[in-house]
C-alpha cells in the first residue's frame, strides 16, 4: 500500500471507457475529474428492525464499512471509468491506512495530491439504516488543509465542487482558468438565509447541479421548472434534480431541454444519490452525450445506488448498469417509454456478459494477510 502521496493516475477502470473516443485528442489531460474535500470512516449497521431505543442494546444483521465524504463522490466517478484524482487529508491511524488503500488500490483513484496528516485521526460516521431512513453520528476534528495549489493539483478535464458564499477557492478559479469544465452543487443552508450571493460564482461554473428545494429557496421560485429556467440565466448547464420525480435541465450551449423522469425502484437508502447523479452527468457530459441521454444515466445510477445501504458502498460501475440493461431487454419489466429512453445504452455495452462482482465493502476494516 502507497501512503507517500506518489500514487499514480490510474487507467479508466471498469468494462466501459465512457471517453474512449476522445483519448487521443492532443493536450487533453489524463486525468479526467479533480476534486477535494474530507475523507470519513463510514460504519454502517443496517436490518435493524427500529430505530435506537434508549436505553437498550439494538443488533444489526449486517455491517460495512468504506471510505465516506468527498470519497462517495470520487468513488462514484470512478467506477464509472473517469479517471479521478483526489486531494484531500488522510489520517496516519489504522483508519486512514484503510480509506487510503481502499480508494488508491481498490478503486483506482489518483492520490497524488493527498497526503498523510501526522497526529490528526480520521473522522468517523456511524450510519444505521432502517425503514428506509437512516440516523448519522459523526466525530472527528477540524481536517488539515489538503493544501491544493496549482503545482499538486493535476491538470483535468473538469472538477467537482460545491459552492458556498465568497468561497470559491483558489484551486476551482485557476482550473477554470486552464478550461477544466466546473461542476458544482450546493449544501443546505442550516441558517435558513438561503443568500443569493452563494450563486455569485456560478459564473466560473460549466454545470450546476442543485436539488430542487435548494434551487427554489436561492432562486426565490415556486417550482423546479422555474428554478431551472432561472439558474439558466446564471450557468451554461443548470439540472435541479427532483428526487423521486427525475431531473429537469437547461442545456444553453447546445440549446438542449429536458425534463426526465426517475426509474421506480424500492429505495433501501438514499445516502449518496446526489453524489451518484452527479458523476452519472458529469460522465455523459464528458462523453458528449445529448441532455436527455445524459440525464437519464444520471436518473439510471442514482436508482441503482438507493437500492443498497451506504454511500460510496451503493456507487454502480458498468456491471451493475450492464446487468441492469440485460435484464431489462431479456425479461421485461420495464415500460416501453423506459426502453425507448435508454436504448442508446446499446451503443455503449459491449454484447457481453460482464464476469465478477463489484467489492462494495469489508465488514471490518480490514483484515491482515496471514
Amino acid at each position: 500500500m502507497n501512503t507517500n502521496g506518489s500514487a499514480r493516475p490510474a487507467p479508466a477502470s471498469g468494462p466501459v471507457d465512457p471517453l474512449a473516443a476522445r483519448r487521443e485528442d492532443a493536450g487533453a489531460p489524463e486525468v479526467d475529474v479533480f476534486l477535494t474535500g474530507t475523507v470519513f470512516l463510514d460504519i454502517i449497521f443496517t436490518g435493524l428492525d427500529h430505530a435506537p431505543v434508549r436505553g437498550t442494546e439494538s443488533w444489526a444483521s449486517g455491517m460495512g464499512s468504506s471510505p465516506g465524504g468527498v470519497a462517495n463522490m470520487a468513488t462514484a466517478l470512478s467506477r464509472l471509468g473517469l479517471r479521478t484524482s483526489l486531494a484531500a487529508a488522510f489520517g496516519d491511524d489504522v483508519y486512514g491506512d484503510y480509506c487510503w488503500e481502499s480508494l488508491s488500490d481498490n478503486e483506482g483513484i489518483d492520490l497524488t495530491p493527498s497526503h498523510r496528516a501526522r497526529g490528526w485521526h480520521s473522522p468517523v460516521t456511524m450510519s444505521m439504516a432502517y425503514e428506509g431512513e437512516r440516523t448519522m453520528i459523526s466525530h472527528g476534528h477540524e481536517a488539515p488543509q489538503p493544501c491544493v495549489s496549482v503545482g499538486e493539483r493535476p491538470r483535468s478535464r473538469a472538477c467537482v465542487t460545491s459552492l458556498a458564499p465568497g468561497r470559491l477557492e483558489n484551486w476551482a478559479r485557476q482550473a477554470h482558468a486552464e478550461d477544466s469544465l466546473i461542476f458544482a452543487d450546493v449544501g443546505w443552508d442550516e441558517t435558513g438565509a438561503w443568500d443569493p450571493d452563494t450563486l455569485a460564482d456560478l459564473s466560473f461554473c460549466h454545470a450546476f447541479l442543485p436539488n430542487s428545494t435548494e434551487a427554489l429557496h436561492y432562486t426565490r421560485t415556486e417550482t423546479p421548472e422555474q428554478a431551472v429556467r432561472a439558474l439558466a440565466e446564471l450557468v451554461p448547464i443548470a439540472v435541479v434534480t427532483k428526487g423521486s420525480g427525475g431531473a429537469v435541465a437547461i442545456d444553453s450551449i447546445s440549446g438542449e431541454t429536458a425534463d426526465v423522469p426517475s426509474l421506480r425502484v424500492e429505495a433501501l437508502d438514499p445516502t449518496g444519490a446526489g453524489d451518484v447523479f452527479v458523476a452519472g452527468f458529469t460522465a455523459g457530459t464528458l462523453a458528449g452525450w445529448p441532455l436527455a441521454d445524459r440525464l437519464a444515466f444520471a436518473n439510471l445510477t442514482a436508482g441503482l445506488s438507493v437500492q443498497h445501504f451506504g454511500g460510496s458502498l451503493s456507487a454502480p460501475g458498468w456491471r451493475e448498469v450492464a446487468a441492469w440493461w440485460q435484464y431489462a431487454t431479456r425479461c421485461g419489466g420495464q415500460a416501453e417509454e423506459v426502453m425507448r429512453r435508454y436504448r442508446f445504452l446499446d451503443d455503449l455495452l459491449p454484447p457481453v456478459n460482464f464476469e465478477g462482482s463489484l467489492r462494495r465493502a469489508t465488514p471490518t476494516i480490514g483484515f491482515r494477510a496471514s
